[in-house]
């Protein structure tokens, strides 16, 4: 009986979570005057509305600017982070402590407090209008450091012993020792660090006017409240399942690789 509540309780949380998300899609996909009556099953099927979102904005270049993006920061916060978790996990020097204590201190603070001196040292440095702006900022994250931390801090010292023994060096280990060993850590700190930077619409806006550099959210986030999509609700929702979908995706490949890595990754002293 209790297993049959719990599991009841378990399907309702998940038809609460799916319908939102079925529905954007089924009323992208329904003629016009059907999306007010939120059904699951239209009368009929359309892509109209995909082609007119695909005519109005240039969408496919900025997916490809939101691939770029996206990709260049997760590479950069796999690599990065990933030394710097090896570095707080593995090595010991004065004030490690202090220095793990200050990231997850950053990761308190919200993102507006540091909103304006960044884009100060964009217009400094000259990055405005340039993929500079959207990616240097993004390249060291505080949640991926304290999960390679943690995960690295569960590999036995002998494997690091081992690898020194053979002479390799710090970089070597954690790249050809530690990397293969933390494939959950590094799909998981690769999926968050993906989707949050493909899903970023406030700092592209602020840093980004040319219309050929924009990203996908800011393009969309223009299109539904810049007067382009004319008040139909149906070139709105065909915006959002087209930023919508490449994430979902990628995490139904995933998900099990990203389940495995917060069930392992607890935090260790």
């Amino acid at each position: 009986m209790k297993k049959t509540i719990i599991y009841t309780i378990l399907i309702f949380g998940a038809i609460m979570f799916l319908y939102p998300f079925l529905l954007m899609i089924t009323a992208s996909i329904a003629p016009e005057n059907e999306i007010s009556k939120l059904t699951l099953l239209p009368s009929s099927i359309s892509l109209n509305s995909y082609k007119q979102v695909f005519s109005k904005v240039p969408m496919g270049r900025a997916f490809i600017n939101s691939l770029i993006v996206s990709s260049t920061i997760t590479l950069g916060v796999l690599v990065f982070g990933s030394m710097v978790g090896y570095a707080l996990s593995r090595l010991e020097f004065k004030g490690r402590n202090l220095v793990f204590y200050i990231i997850i201190f950053t990761m308190t603070l919200p993102f507006q407090i540091t909103l304006i001196p960044q884009y100060i040292i964009m217009v400094k440095l000259g990055w405005v209008d340039t993929y500079l702006a959207l990616i240097v900022p993004y390249l060291m994250n505080a949640l991926g450091i304290i999960m390679f931390r943690q995960y690295f801090k569960a590999i036995p010292q002998d494997l690091i012993d081992a690898a020194r023994i053979d002479g390799c060096g710090e970089l070597r280990i954690i790249f050809r020792i530690l990397w293969p060993n933390a494939l959950p850590a590094l799909v998981t700190v690769g999926i968050i660090t993906f989707m949050g930077s493909w899903n970023e619409v406030l700092w592209p806006l602020i840093v980004i006017r040319d219309q050929n550099l924009m990203t996908m959210p800011q393009m969309v986030t223009l299109f539904v409240l810049g007067g382009r999509s004319e008040g139909q609700l149906g070139l709105k929702l065909a915006s959002a399942v087209s930023l919508a979908l490449p994430i979902a995706i990628a995490y139904m490949f995933f998900q099990k690789y990203f389940i495995q890595s917060i069930a392992s990754t607890g935090i260790k002293g």
